[in-house]
């Protein structure tokens, strides 16, 4: 039976300063990409979350229309599509396990309405004149005052089949340039 022996190995030299140095700088520069940028990304997103909740916690409590524009994804979904160039925006969304409904108003041209009004799936040919389609409980949710007298109030109520939503539209031509609409879209899940 022969054994065999190893050989020592021979010690290795001592290392110099310099490449001491660049394997501590190494070392320093792994341990920053491996590390401080996924904690640094994961800090940002969290902030990112934190402002996200916020918002959707302001527009959960908000109890009437809020001033601004609604969210794309919310027009869509509603099918509310608001003309760009529109002013005076303002919208509130309410839901239960049974209905949804989204309220917006805004003012735009004549010829945003009309742009609305196609987008919508109708045209002004079913406005009828001195018609308030809006139901006074919808009205009342949100301020709207559909009784003020010399108005030139009409409206329509374009049905669409479920799951999609239907619109109620009351438009306030008393100023044809500048018409307001009001919008109450109601989607039954």
């Amino acid at each position: 039976m022969t054994t065999l022996t190893r050989q020592p190995s021979p010690p290795k030299p001592p290392e110099n300063r310099r490449h001491m140095l660049v394997r501590r700088w190494l070392t320093a520069i792994t341990i920053v990409l491996l590390i401080g940028i996924p904690a640094g990304y994961l800090v940002i997103s969290a902030e990112q979350s934190r402002d996200s909740g916020r918002d959707k916690e302001a527009e959960s409590s908000a109890d009437g229309l809020r001033d601004k524009w609604p969210s794309k994804m919310k027009r869509r979904i509603f099918e509310v599509p608001i003309p760009e160039g529109s002013w005076r925006v303002g919208y509130y969304e309410t839901s239960n396990w049974k209905t949804s409904r989204f309220y917006v108003q805004f003012r735009t041209t004549p010829k945003g309405l009309d742009r609305f009004l196609k987008g919508v799936g109708t045209d002004r040919d079913a406005l009828r004149a001195g018609e308030v389609t809006i139901a006074e409980r919808d009205s009342a949710t949100v301020g709207w005052n559909f009784g003020l007298q010399g108005r030139d109030w009409a409206g329509t109520t374009h049905r669409n089949k479920d799951p999609r939503p239907s619109q109620d539209i009351t438009v306030d031509l008393t100023e044809p340039e500048k018409p307001w609409v009001y919008v109450v879209s109601t989607a039954s899940p």
